[in-house]
């Protein structure tokens, strides 16, 4: 399984958007074959480290094949740039990464 990490930096006033963009990402889930619960949200964390990372996602999937459909698939593409748009720095508000779990 492969499970699929994204943190966001966010930029301020973008709840609104935030929320619709997770949304997209929760139906195009359900949609595709081999993705399984995708859980996302502003972090809770008592720790406090997130240095400015405060919402994210995950996503798992059956198979590195199954997470290359996602990355291509044109819904996953739109979204990806509504994330880009409304986070800090562009792309450098964003990490990724994918464990092989």
């Amino acid at each position: 399984m492969i499970r699929h990490i994204v943190l966001i930096k966010f930029q301020p006033d973008t709840e609104d958007r935030i929320s619709g963009i997770f949304g997209g990402l929760a139906e195009l889930t359900e949609k595709l074959p081999g993705a399984r619960s995708f859980t996302g949200g502003h972090s809770v964390s008592p720790e406090q480290i997130e240095r400015g990372f405060m919402h994210g996602f995950v996503i798992d999937f059956d198979s590195l094949a199954d997470l290359e459909a996602y990355l291509e698939h044109p819904e996953h593409r739109a979204l990806g740039s509504q994330i880009v748009e409304n986070a800090v720095g562009g792309i450098d508000g964003l990490i990724v990464v994918d464990l092989d779990v």
